[in-house]
């Protein structure tokens, strides 16, 4: 029965994102009905699911922290590709579209997804134990980058409004490239070990022990399978996007939603990625989804962007408001409360997942 289980699963998580391709070549840049976008939606279910199972089988070939490390830097960079093809498609209406992106993506991640996973663990586990050394790194490199690409706009003087001169940008797409190098050479080269799952204890787990791990050549038909299934869910929630703009338009909702959404929906590989480690008591492996997806995001869409305002038309907005500058400052400062003990219980799982629905609420009412 098991093996039945098992050979169906490798059918349907295989089918999946070829179809997901398959079917964004036929909707690409058109009109979808209704019974099109109800079918693009199963199928982009279907694609979050196959490249969670993908990732997880080439996390379990290549170990932690490589593993989820794949994971965030695949979906970021498809994300980037898509920020910028909406940026060259939205017009003076997309100014705002990568700082809405980012910061959004650094909510759902550092309190949507952390937030969830500490709740799941600490429920389960009674404690979510993890390794403050190589969380505080990351939640370090996640503020820096943060402050320095979205909160600093808001204050330069050097051109009007919350934007950067093309020298400030220059700078800031350059240091969120050496930050976000010299993060993922500390997590999987000179301080791997600060990046493993620990046990109650605070042992380090070098390899999760109970089953052997996927030859080579399955891992590599993963890899690709999972680019497959990436692309599958950015393009198909792109072919989705125009559906979700007239109901957020119709609803009198603001046009920041729908950035939300989307983003919501390109992070649901990592989400559930995260969880599933958290309820195996791999706390550490669900940070490392966590931020390491935030600090992606920020580290790779702002030298994208950068490069693309050389022949996009129109501003390019960075600066928060202030509402999101205190949330910002609210997320970092219970972050590292959080972090710094190593230890975390269901009180700073609801913490977390408070802010975020705060988030969410003034995203709907600013």
């Amino acid at each position: 029965m098991i093996p039945r289980l098992r050979s169906l699963t490798s059918r349907w998580t295989a089918a999946v994102p070829v179809l997901g391709v398959v079917l964004l070549a036929l909707t690409w840049g058109r009109d979808l009905p209704g019974a099109v976008v109800a079918l693009v939606t199963v199928v982009l279910a279907g694609a979050v699911l196959a490249a969670v199972h993908h990732a997880e089988v080439i996390a379990h070939r290549v170990g932690e922290p490589f593993g989820s490390l794949v994971l965030a830097v695949a979906v970021t960079i498809i994300e980037v590709a898509l920020i910028v093809t909406l940026m060259a498609d939205g017009g003076d209406k997309s100014s705002t579209l990568a700082r809405d992106t980012v910061f959004a993506a650094v909510m759902i991640t550092c309190n949507g997804i952390v937030g969830l996973c500490l709740l799941t663990a600490a429920l389960r586990h009674r404690v979510a134990v993890f390794n403050p050394e190589g969380t505080g790194a990351a939640l370090a490199t996640v503020a820096t980058l943060a402050t320095l690409s979205l909160v600093l706009p808001t204050f330069t003087t050097s051109k009007p409004g919350p934007e950067f001169s093309t020298s400030q940008l220059t700078f800031a797409a350059l240091a969120s490239l050496v930050l976000y190098g010299l993060f993922v050479a500390t997590q999987t080269v000179r301080h791997r070990d600060y990046f493993l799952p620990v046990t109650p204890e605070g042992k380090v787990l070098d390899t999760d022990g109970h089953a052997e791990g996927p030859s080579r050549r399955t891992a590599l038909i993963s890899l690709g399978l999972l680019a497959l299934a990436l692309v599958g869910v950015v393009g198909l929630a792109k072919g989705v996007s125009p559906t979700i703009e007239s109901g957020v338009e119709s609803a009198g909702l603001p046009h920041a939603v729908v950035g939300v959404i989307i983003a919501l929906l390109v992070l649901l590989p990592e989400t559930i990625a995260a969880v599933r480690a958290a309820r195996r008591d791999r706390v550490q492996t669900s940070l490392n989804l966590a931020l390491g997806s935030a600090m992606a995001s920020i580290g790779l869409t702002i030298p994208a962007v950068a490069v693309a305002s050389v022949w996009l038309s129109g501003p390019l907005v960075l600066g928060l408001s202030s509402t999101h500058m205190v949330l910002l400052l609210l997320t970092v400062g219970v972050s590292t409360l959080t972090v710094v003990p190593g230890r975390a219980t269901p009180l700073q799982g609801g913490v977390h997942l408070v802010l975020f629905a705060a988030y969410l609420e003034l995203a709907v009412n600013p």
